[in-house]
């Protein structure tokens, strides 16, 4: 249900498959990634190709027609400085919405700009981007730090009974996450290069993306399947000030040539020349490119650990990495500190005791029990991390997981890996949203008092959880 579901239903491919792709190397400890080599190879490759199923029917092995019965003082504000400096030296308010184009033309003037993944390269791309924000000054205040997501679904209804539910239920989530960060969001639901099915759906969206929205610097894909577990943390945009491109990955198993060593479903890439080049780069190893064929074989070679000769795209940037190092990988930043995107297997089962730590430091700092409003909720996630800092943020953390990344679960088809249940999936997912919800909500007076139970909320009492 992430980018691969973006497929065009039409490709017949003996196996399915999913983005289960770099959770094997998570879900496995690094030292067991090789050594449970096959068996690891063919739960990934049976969950990767699940997408590539007929057209929606009624019918689904993931399922659930209905919700199970279960009983079950003032703090310091201040403006973020992420900071990053643009591949293009471009001039850093608030932008005017009304604002009109101004007479002098600019880029979106020349009847030879296509939007295309597989149109002629786009040049001089970082100029292009100053010009227009010279032209519109409101949006140039502040966009060094300017994000705006991406993500999105297959065009059509999805197969299993439930899925457009959840669908709608994560993309809210990613909304809640974008309000609360005054981050703009694009929800795409069509393919706009028809023969780039499923993962690869996303490199043509994000190039048009790239066009679009000139005022932002960062441009941030997020699988419709990848829920927000932690919405007060915010990207540390100054962390990245030397690269063009961030995604989740282990370099050490990197270096050991494996398909697995990082996930191409959450990534983050600076709006500028730089990433134009890259994208025309990286789509080029795609279905739509006569050179298709050519790069499956290369990268069935490369990767040993790799079992089918299909060219992929999380593949393909493992390869740019690798063997084009200071053109494409030394701009390219593999994060492993934190959980940019995590196997939910991993994360799942320790909300409750998250939640219980949270609630632990509330009732000692009543700062951080006072009511506000949902706008001023940054001041109080900054107050927050005084109290977070020494609680970790990758495997075994005390604090909320960033992004939780239901790879494998498949909910628009249905076609889960079969390492578990659809139910447990579902159950899962809700559990994730839900307690990412009760973030949201306690900024309206309610929380979810059952993780497992999205319909029924509890309005929160004064001084809350003083007075639980």
């Amino acid at each position: 249900m992430v980018s691969s579901d973006l497929s065009s239903h039409t490709q017949n491919f003996p196996m399915a498959k999913n983005n289960n792709r770099t959770k094997a190397t998570s879900f496995i400890s690094d030292g067991f990634l090789f050594a449970g080599g096959a068996l690891v190879a063919l739960l990934v490759i049976w969950a990767m190709w699940s997408f590539f199923g007929p057209s929606p029917s009624p019918s689904s092995n993931f399922s659930t027609s209905s919700f199970p019965d279960r009983t079950s003082s003032t703090l310091p504000q201040g403006s973020e400085t992420g900071g990053a400096s643009s591949c293009a030296d471009i001039v850093s308010g608030g932008p005017t919405l009304h604002e009109e184009d101004p007479p002098d033309p600019n880029f979106y003037d020349d009847p030879k700009l296509s939007y295309t993944i597989d149109s002629p390269p786009v040049k001089n791309w970082d100029e292009k981007r100053k010009d227009w924000l010279k032209q519109h000054p409101s949006f140039a205040a502040g966009v060094e730090n300017r994000i705006f997501m991406v993500t999105g679904s297959q065009p059509t209804p999805c197969k299993n009974p439930i899925g457009d539910y959840l669908l709608l239920k994560l993309f809210k989530n990613k909304v809640d996450y974008c309000r609360r960060h005054n981050i703009d969001i694009f929800y795409n639901n069509v393919l706009l290069q028809p023969k780039m099915f499923s993962f690869w759906a996303k490199t043509p969206t994000v190039k048009a993306a790239m066009l679009a929205h000139p005022e932002a610097e960062w441009i941030w894909w997020v699988d419709s399947d990848a829920a927000f577990t932690d919405m007060d943390f915010k990207l540390p945009l100054d962390k990245y000030k030397a690269h063009n491109l961030v995604i989740h990955g282990w370099p050490h198993l990197i270096e050991k040539k494996s398909w697995t060593s990082i996930n191409a479903g959450v990534f983050l890439i600076r709006n500028c020349q730089w990433a134009m080049d890259f994208m025309d780069v990286w789509a080029g190893m795609g279905p739509q490119s006569p050179d298709y064929n050519k790069w499956g074989e290369t990268l069935s070679t490369t990767f040993k650990d790799k079992i089918f000769k299909e060219s992929d795209d999380q593949s393909g940037l493992v390869y740019l990495i690798l063997n084009e190092k200071e053109k494409w990988g030394d701009k390219i930043y593999v994060e492993g500190e934190y959980y940019f995107e995590g196997y939910w297997m991993e994360i799942v089962g320790t909300y409750d005791n998250i939640t219980e730590r949270y609630k632990g430091i509330e009732k000692k700092v009543a700062g951080l029990r006072r009511r506000h409003a949902e706008k001023v909720s940054e001041g109080y996630a900054k107050v927050w991390e005084e109290h977070l800092w020494d609680g970790g943020n990758g495997r075994g953390s005390k604090r909320r997981p960033f992004i939780t990344h239901f790879t494998g679960c498949q909910p628009c088809s249905g076609d889960h890996n079969q390492m578990y249940s659809g139910q447990t999936c579902f159950d899962a997912m809700q559990k994730a949203l839900s307690f990412a919800d009760n973030q949201v909500l306690r900024d309206y007076g309610f929380v979810h008092p059952d993780l497992l139970d999205p319909s029924t909320v509890d309005p929160l009492p004064f001084d809350y959880p003083a007075t639980s």
